[in-house]
């Protein structure tokens, strides 16, 4: 694929200035993550004692991390760009991990709403706040017996000071196709945005001021849920991409811009970023070949062939014996000439364009202005 740098303009300037709180300081010492697979560095598979494997981690961290990716997500780009050091799980504890600037609550699988009985996660976002509340409870008492753990620990103040990001949601609207009508899952938004409110309120009385939440992505342009509801060709838009899946997807977002705003204007002492990481993966999938990409929706590592290379029985990197006959999902041979990693998931070059287009503060609300209190130091 065509260097990045050479199709898009990284900015070496990041900032984030809001109209109701403008004196706030934004070098944060530390950050919070909560989310999904689209940003878990490791919590799922220490969680559940599960193991990804080769090739997912290939093409950075030469040996699979817990990313469902081949390389790094955005989450990790975004803290490149802050000078601050990749997030660790909050379950993975081998490895003598440190938390000194900030956790990873965020867990594949998981959603807004609580777990039904058949979810791939446990980690809802309520869960994930609980468990924040248990790790910053756990810190505070540590640092309050001495200061040996302190360089592992994040300070008592970096709480309020720190960044609070959220990504979290595509798992409760791609789940609910599977046995709910779309009038039904339209229907079924405003309680998911409720639930998000309570996560975030809960946050906010634990001293949280600085949020960043990122919007639900295109999921009708998976190739998993092209393969399961893009059968019929009617279904499908001019990129080939499910119509309905993404419909969903506008609306949630619509509501969640709209909570973002109500809850800035509730909260006037926070900062609450909305990012539009819809947009930026659309237009991403719409102008693929100009931004040196080939596949904008097959998968790079899946089994079947084109034009999805995906099969539902066989993740990334396993094999299974189907039939009788042995099937292996292996990866193809440049993962940075595919938009879509495993089906499901983005490929590493594709997580670094969107993060590079996130950088540029067009895409966020409010946008990033020409006040910049600190630089970055972009490694990518």
């Amino acid at each position: 694929m065509a260097n990045i740098t050479s199709v898009i303009q990284i900015v070496t300037l990041f900032a984030i200035v809001f109209s109701t709180a403008s004196s706030v300081d934004f070098n944060f010492p530390v950050v919070f993550n909560f989310g999904d697979s689209n940003s878990d560095t490791g919590e799922l598979v220490a969680a559940l004692g599960d193991f990804l494997e080769l090739p997912n981690g290939q093409a950075y961290f030469k040996a699979p991390t817990g990313r469902f990716c081949d390389g790094r997500l955005i989450i990790d780009f975004l803290m490149d760009a802050m000078d601050l050091p990749f997030l660790n799980a909050y379950l993975d504890s081998i490895g003598t991990p440190s938390f000194r600037k900030g956790c990873n609550f965020a867990a594949a699988g998981s959603t807004i709403l609580p777990p039904t009985a058949n979810a791939v996660s446990p980690f809802s976002l309520g869960v994930q706040v609980a468990q924040f509340f248990r790790f910053k409870a756990r810190v505070l008492e540590l640092l309050a017996k001495g200061k040996k753990l302190g360089k592992y620990l994040p300070t008592e103040d970096s709480f309020q000071k720190g960044l609070y990001m959220i990504d979290i949601g595509q798992n409760d609207l791609a789940g609910a196709f599977y046995s709910k009508t779309y009038d039904q899952i339209l229907a079924l938004i405003p309680s998911v945005m409720i639930e998000f409110e309570t996560g975030v309120k809960k946050l906010y009385d634990q001293g949280a001021r600085n949020f960043w939440i990122h919007n639900t992505g295109p999921l009708g342009c998976l190739a998993q849920n092209v393969a399961k509801f893009g059968t019929d060709a009617s279904s499908l838009d001019e990129l080939g991409c499910v119509s309905k899946h993404n419909q969903a997807a506008k609306v949630f977002n619509l509501q969640l811009h709209a909570l973002c705003k109500k809850l800035q204007g509730q909260y006037t002492d926070s900062n609450f970023t909305y990012v539009d990481i819809y947009t930026i993966k659309s237009n991403l999938i719409a102008n693929y070949s100009k931004l040196g990409f080939e596949q904008p929706i097959m998968a790079c590592c899946g089994y079947g062939g084109g034009p999805l290379n995906y099969d539902s029985r066989i993740a990334c990197g396993k094999t299974k014996v189907i039939n009788g006959t042995s099937m292996t999902a292996k990866a193809c041979n440049d993962s940075s000439e595919y938009v879509n990693w495993d089906g499901i998931h983005y490929t590493e070059a594709a997580n670094q364009y969107v993060s590079t287009q996130i950088l540029t503060g067009k895409y966020s609300d409010p946008p990033f202005s020409n006040k910049m209190p600190f630089l970055l130091s972009l490694k990518f």
